[in-house]
């Protein structure tokens, strides 16, 4: 009889892991003593108030909703409107008008969007632009300044799209952004083309809608002071800009009646009669002897 041999079990061993050594910079900041963790840590934190100062507190923040808070309504003036596009979705109209009132007071014009670069028209400017009139607002339609297509495509686009009758506010041009193949001077340049083509199509001068830095950093030469001014300055008590000025776009948080959502909130720096002035065909309207009054 054969015997059995009894068998251990066969050992297993596992192939070491290589030991993996840290990058360079690892090594690097492993070496920093103490305190210059500290100071990065405190330079980390200073970078992050510092953006958020800028961008939600600062006098030239723009464009930043509010997290808290009220709307503030700028003292002294009587003569409110707002600014739509597709992005305050089908609007009540007949509400609007009825219940629509900023500040205890009725809202006597709106701005519409109209066109976009060279090839896009808002989706909802045709509605909004005829009910405008419809129900009794004092309209303007506006041109948002893109910085892929020549000035003069975009100007033709605008002409091509927006017919403003007698009663409608000047075109106005909305410009926010600079092209970054562009030279200050060459950006300047297009601008005025874009101004210059509209003015002699409709007959006034657009006016030009734009934030304060934006304002005070490209198109702060004095030509453009011949142009009406709407200038967008959130959250402040009063206009820093030393220059005169139509219109005001004081917050893009405004909440009314016939509209879902957020509405820009603005007011005109003038009475209505100034505002009437200020319109196409005005001399006619209001008879030659009043305008120049």
């Amino acid at each position: 009889m054969n015997s059995l041999k009894s068998k251990s079990p066969r050992r297993r061993y596992s192939s070491p892991v290589p030991h993996k050594r840290p990058g360079l910079l690892v090594r690097l900041l492993q070496k920093l003593p103490g305190w210059a963790w500290w100071m990065g840590g405190c330079s980390v934190v200073a970078i992050y108030i510092f953006f958020f100062y800028y961008i939600f507190v600062g006098p030239f923040s723009f464009r930043w909703r509010a997290l808290y808070g009220d709307v503030n309504y700028p003292d002294g003036f009587e003569i409110h409107g707002i600014d739509i596009s597709h992005h305050q979705g089908k609007i009540d109209w007949e509400e609007l008008r009825d219940k629509g009132v900023i500040d205890k007071f009725p809202i006597r014009f709106v701005m519409i969007k109209a066109t976009e670069g060279a090839t896009r028209i808002d989706e909802n400017f045709k509605e909004n632009f005829h009910q405008a009139r419809e129900y009794g607002f004092t309209r303007g339609a506006y041109h948002f300044y893109s910085v892929y297509s020549p000035a003069k495509d975009q100007a033709n686009f605008f002409i091509r799209k927006v017919k403003l009758e007698n009663g409608d506010l000047p075109p106005v041009l909305d410009v926010e952004h600079k092209p970054k193949q562009q030279t200050d001077e060459e950006f300047k340049a297009s601008v005025l083309e874009w101004l210059d083509i509209v003015e002699a199509h409709y007959g006034v001068k657009p006016i030009i809608y734009t934030y304060y830095k934006f304002k005070m950093q490209y198109l702060s030469d004095p030509v453009f002071d011949n142009y009406p001014y709407w200038i967008a300055h959130y959250y402040v008590d009063e206009v820093e800009y030393q220059g005169p000025w139509k219109f005001w776009q004081h917050t893009d948080v405004g909440r009314l009646p016939g509209i879902k959502g957020n509405v820009d909130f603005n007011i005109y720096n003038g009475s209505f009669y100034d505002l009437r002035k200020l319109t196409i065909g005005a001399r006619e309207q209001i008879g030659e002897e009043a305008y120049s009054d």
